[in-house]
């Protein structure tokens, strides 16, 4: 049997791992499912795509809105919530 050695981020690892027990496994566990997904169907088993929220558009239009905001010239709307 061969060793995997992985740096991540203290944070994510710590996040990954809840995660993980969440659902009843540990990294390894899942690390193993994916490895075996991507062998049987030779892709990456999930959509791999950039969050459009985070655009630089987006992110400049954000920032322009923060901007008004705090000098005065923005109203701050409360949430509304609809029954679909």
């Amino acid at each position: 049997m061969g060793t995997f050695t992985m740096r991540m981020d203290d944070e994510f690892k710590k996040e990954f791992s809840e995660a993980c027990k969440e659902l009843g496994c540990n990294i390894s566990t899942v690390v193993t499912m994916l490895g075996t997904k991507m062998i049987r169907e030779r892709r990456i088993p999930f959509e791999v795509c950039s969050d459009p929220f985070y655009s630089e558009a987006n992110m400049a239009h954000l920032k322009r809105s923060i901007a008004q905001l705090e000098a005065g010239r923005g109203k701050v709307h409360e949430l509304i919530e609809t029954e679909d």
